[in-house]
């Protein structure tokens, strides 16, 4: 009986047992334990935001040097990496007849020249005529009204005159057409040489020749450029910035640059241009950010990561940007109220790459929010405040 006994006794202190074992473990580590959690305070300090982008190098002012008409390449006569300047003849196309049509053009243009130096002539002879038939008719006039002439005679001389005086018209018609003719040909040379004189491909700026599209010999179409000239005191970068970053990006903000071909060095730069139109597709917007000094050995095309400083608080509160949640459209923390977690909002401002989130209004310094928590939670949960959390709970 004792024997019994006391194995039934044995038995009921390990079921005892077993079932506080069993409730520690659900109220301590299983489904009924507070969630773990880890704190943070609200600091102040120095804030800087900062975005990031990646672009390439270009040229802002870019020039192709093409023909209006279809030619012939006849000599290339700078190379890729060529020094110019302004006005400099760098490649010449084949006139093929231009230089025909300009002497032809010229000749007509003096035998018109010519043709309006004899009108002027015929409008001097009639306009002579015309003042000495008028005075002739004059003095008649005076004689018959004495009763020296007869009326005939008198009539007859102003006949002259009126005959004479439409001959002046006449000529000053003539000279009219003669010099509209001669100003028609001088314009069709005008028009040719212009052409003759786009043969010749002169550099617009003083500038660096990016690229040497065409060797001499091959005959190429209107507008296709045979040389690219740059302006090499207008490169900057032109860069992609993700459009929910891009909305402080302003212009004469200071940028970091850092080119592919030198990744430990970092050049200064700042913000020249904010495009306004965007790329709807890969939701990015085009900021192009200048040198301060553009460095030597530069090419055109290169890859380049950007940094721009948005903006910068010289004494602004932030937490951790992890503890900023958002919940039913509301920007807000966590916060522990007598073990349990309640959600408090707060209105926040800029947010650095470093992780930081300025907070603008609805807590003060010093205050304590949950940071990191090992599962997602819930208003009224019951929570433990751990130095940190090394795994989350199964």
């Amino acid at each position: 009986m004792n024997s019994r006994f006391s194995r039934k006794a044995v038995l009921s202190v390990v079921a005892a047992a077993s079932v506080v074992l069993l409730g520690w473990l659900a109220t301590s580590q299983g489904p009924l334990a507070p969630t773990r959690v880890t704190l943070a305070k609200l600091r102040q300090g120095p804030l800087l935001a900062r975005t990031f982008g990646i672009g390439t190098v270009e040229a802002r002012r870019s020039y192709a040097l093409a023909p209006t008409m279809a030619s012939r390449v006849a000599r290339v006569l700078v190379d890729q990496g060529d020094t110019v300047a302004a006005g400099q003849l760098l490649a010449e196309l084949d006139p093929v007849d231009l230089d025909d049509r300009v002497a032809s053009g010229r000749l007509v243009a003096q035998r018109a020249a010519s043709a309006v130096r004899a009108a002027q002539a015929q409008f001097a002879e009639a306009q002579s005529r015309a003042r000495v038939a008028l005075a002739s008719a004059r003095r008649l006039a005076e004689l018959r009204a004495r009763g020296f002439f007869s009326q005939e005679a008198a009539d007859a001389r102003q006949q002259e005159a009126t005959a004479a005086t439409a001959a002046v018209d006449a000529t000053t018609a003539q000279l009219a057409a003669a010099q509209r003719d001669h100003e028609r040909a001088l314009a069709d040379v005008a028009g040719v040489g212009k052409l003759r004189a786009q043969a010749r491909l002169l550099s617009p700026v003083d500038g660096v020749v990016s690229a040497r599209l065409f060797e001499p010999g091959p005959t190429i179409v209107a507008g296709q450029a045979v040389l690219q000239v740059i302006d090499p005191a207008s490169l900057w970068v032109r860069a992609r910035i993700d459009q929910g970053q891009a909305g402080g990006v302003r212009v004469g903000q200071p940028a970091e640059i850092v080119l592919r071909s030198d990744a430990r060095r970092v050049y200064p730069g700042e913000v020249r241009r904010v495009d306004w139109l965007s790329d709807a597709i890969a939701e990015e917007r085009i900021v192009n950010v200048g040198f301060k000094a553009i460095p030597d050995a530069l090419s055109i095309g290169e890859l380049v990561e950007v940094t721009i400083a948005t903006a910068e608080l010289p004494n602004a509160l932030w937490l951790p940007a992890a503890a900023v949640k958002r919940v039913d459209r509301q920007d807000g923390v966590w916060r522990i109220r007598d073990g349990r977690v309640v959600f408090h909002p707060v209105a926040i401002g800029i947010t650095t790459r470093d992780g930081r989130s300025e907070i603008l209004a609805g807590l003060a310094a010093g205050d304590e929010v949950i940071v990191h928590s090992e599962q997602a939670l819930q208003p009224e949960a019951k929570v433990r405040v751990v130095a940190a959390i090394v795994g989350a709970r199964r």
